[in-house]
């Protein structure tokens, strides 16, 4: 339901996860109740898989397990992204990502419903970027387009620290 809410009001395709779901660009993949997400690389196309492990930090799905999954099949190629929650649940999966070499982005807790999550990674200094939420897409756009952020003037003026704000993207409804 949550996953058929966000696909319909998003630019990106947005659907419950299911293991063996291919990892697209444009595709959002949402981790269905009580189970945990990983990533494994594969010849043929990088897949998403569920797993039924113990709870972590009392979660499940925890955000630490898919961060570390990420950093362990694909450290510096990724990005981990920790946004408004409670608790320290994606904390210690950052920390994991930026010690593989990824980028590690947290909100800035000004701009989170509840900031305990961002919070708790930004002071173990686990984020190597603070964004506002309505930066954050233009960020991304920056970071995993970069064809488009050198032809776009806004984004290639955009400072290190933060982008500019916008949409950045068409809608596909």
């Amino acid at each position: 339901m949550f996953a058929r809410r966000l696909d319909e009001c998003s630019a990106i395709e947005v659907k419950e996860a299911q293991s063996g779901d291919l990892l697209l660009a444009g595709r959002a993949l949402i981790c269905p109740g009580n189970r945990h997400m990983k990533v494994r690389r594969m010849e043929h196309g990088n897949i998403a898989i569920l797993v039924d492990q113990p709870r972590v930090n009392g979660h499940r799905p925890s955000a630490d397990v898919l961060f570390q999954s990420v950093a362990q099949e694909f450290g510096n190629r990724s990005i981990g992204v920790l946004m408004t929650g409670m608790g320290d649940d994606g904390a210690v999966g950052l920390g994991t990502l930026r010690d593989a070499g990824a980028m590690t982005i947290a909100q800035t807790p000004d701009t989170c419903v509840v900031d305990s999550m961002p919070r708790a990674a930004i002071s173990r200094g686990f984020a190597t970027r603070v964004v506002s939420l309505s930066n954050l897409a233009s960020v991304l756009q920056s970071k995993c387009a970069p064809e488009r952020s050198a032809a776009d003037p806004d984004l290639a003026a955009a400072s290190p620290a933060d982008a500019v704000a916008g949409e950045g993207s068409a809608r596909r409804r």
